[in-house]
């Protein structure tokens, strides 16, 4: 048999009018449906008709009257939407971004695990710890922990969660009227949980779900971020500007999983990429031009310093990018090393970095034809840099559709995508195994030494 040629996986990255900051202004933008979920509906629809692999939507916990007043809201909190994209939708993944810094773990099992039974096994879980002092003054804090404190509390997090979801093993619904037994009682477990931070009993009230437990995603690329996606990570969103940097962030996620006894390919690796298409390289440049026309470098200016924790809106914008002390970043220390990276080594002003960064907030903005798109992620996949594309279309209306239309056609024509579902799962789109509820080996175990001491 010949073995299977290795495909693209590929999720969109929804925002409602496009990853762009001034997409909101571009004339093929309708505001009205800002709100009207029957544009996600469509979105949610054409995506599965390209036959994407999943959905994801990001998730920021504050916004600010200045940032309010241009544009940058948080809309539809995204387990809320994805919940109602699950029964208007039948194969395509839906991934949710919830933070482990602002939530317990008893409700964010029981809420993920309610949409892995309502998508018939479609959820999946963005694992962040949030990153910026606004979102934490929303809840009770006066500044964001510190990083190694948030990862910390983010691992027992996950523990707590995973014991959650595999407190039901498979086969506990019996469901026998006659015996009067709905659930056998030895195949459902409490946790007894006690450690620094949560203290649970569990079990979890609602059965195990389709896939077992939601597909895990991470997004984080500092030194705690990649030791925590190695461990639990199942696919991993990340920003990543050159292949060189890509080529080196894969293999050493890789080689990481390696030594802590996973299959690599056990971890989907998904550069971002914010495609501007065009029929023709002119085309797209003037759809990249009308973009930054419609920017506004003051507001670009405010979300990077919020971004990465420093007043940068006193420096000239035609000056240099300003050297910044990266390791005293409480916040996003893996996207800042990028960004100051990024405009030392192109020797770029700070407006010019903010024109960079308006497309995708550091993730690589790619503009040309389909075929000069389909190329570079072509070489990044079959040259060890990427196993899919978090796609990021800087403008939705149109942006999208010519992604769809244009490029996965000519991914498919080269036989990198599938054109059919194989699978109803995220983990069968992703090509993941099921796992197994760490409380089944357990319980078999004991049940096996009550019987040979019969």
């Amino acid at each position: 048999m010949s073995k299977k040629q290795r495909q693209l996986h590929l999720n969109l990255f929804v925002s409602p009018m496009g990853h762009h900051e001034a997409a909101w202004r571009h004339p093929q933008s309708n505001l009205d449906q800002l709100l009207d979920f029957s544009l996600y509906q469509r979105l949610a629809a054409k995506a599965e008709a390209a036959k994407l692999d999943s959905l994801f939507f990001a998730d920021r916990v504050a916004t600010s009257p200045n940032a309010a007043k241009y544009g940058a809201i948080g809309g539809y909190e995204p387990l809320t939407l994805l919940s109602a994209l699950a029964v208007v939708t039948q194969r395509i993944g839906l991934i949710a971004t919830v933070s482990t810094s602002f939530n317990e773990p008893f409700n964010l099992a029981r809420r993920f695990a309610s949409l892995d039974h309502l998508s018939r096994g479609r959820a999946g879980w963005n694992i962040i710890t949030s990153g910026t002092d606004a979102e934490a003054q929303n809840f009770n804090y006066e500044q964001i922990p510190e990083h190694a404190a948030r990862y910390e509390r983010a691992r027992e997090f996950l523990d707590v969660a995973t014991k959650l979801w595999d407190s039901w093993e498979d086969d506990a619904l019996v469901r026998d009227k006659e015996a009067g037994v709905f659930a056998d009682s030895s195949k459902v477990h409490e946790l007894n949980h006690k450690g620094d931070h949560f203290s649970v009993k569990g079990p979890l009230n609602i059965s195990r779900g389709p896939q077992g437990r939601p597909l895990l995603v991470q997004a984080g690329s500092s030194q705690n971020g990649r030791h925590f996606a190695a461990e639990y990570a199942e696919a991993i969103f990340t920003a990543q500007q050159t292949f060189e940097e890509a080529e080196s962030f894969y293999r050493d996620m890789k080689q990481r999983a390696v030594q802590l006894n996973r299959l690599p390919e056990h971890i989907v690796i998904l550069p971002g990429i914010c495609p501007i298409i065009g029929r023709t390289e002119e085309e797209a440049k003037e759809k990249e031009a009308k973009l930054v026309e419609l920017s506004n470098p003051a507001h670009s200016l405010l979300m990077l310093s919020n971004r990465i924790g420093f007043d940068l809106t006193g420096y000239p914008l035609d000056g240099p990018m300003p050297q910044l002390p990266v390791e005293e970043v409480r916040g996003h220390q893996s996207r800042t090393s990028l960004i100051v990276e990024m405009a030392h080594r192109e020797n770029l002003t700070l407006r010019q970095v903010l024109e960079r960064l308006a497309g995708g907030r550091g993730h690589r903005t790619i503009t040309g034809t389909p075929q000069q798109i389909a190329d570079v992620m072509e070489h990044w996949f079959q040259n060890g840099a990427a196993d899919g594309f978090n796609i990021m279309p800087q403008l939705m209306a149109g942006g999208l559709e010519d992604f769809l239309d244009l490029v996965v056609p000519e991914l498919q024509r080269r036989g990198l995508f599938r054109t059919e579902y194989t699978g109803t799962t995220l983990r069968d789109h992703y090509e993941l195994p099921y796992p197994s509820s760490q409380f089944a080996e357990t319980s078999h175990s004991r049940n096996e030494t009550k019987w040979y001491s019969a």
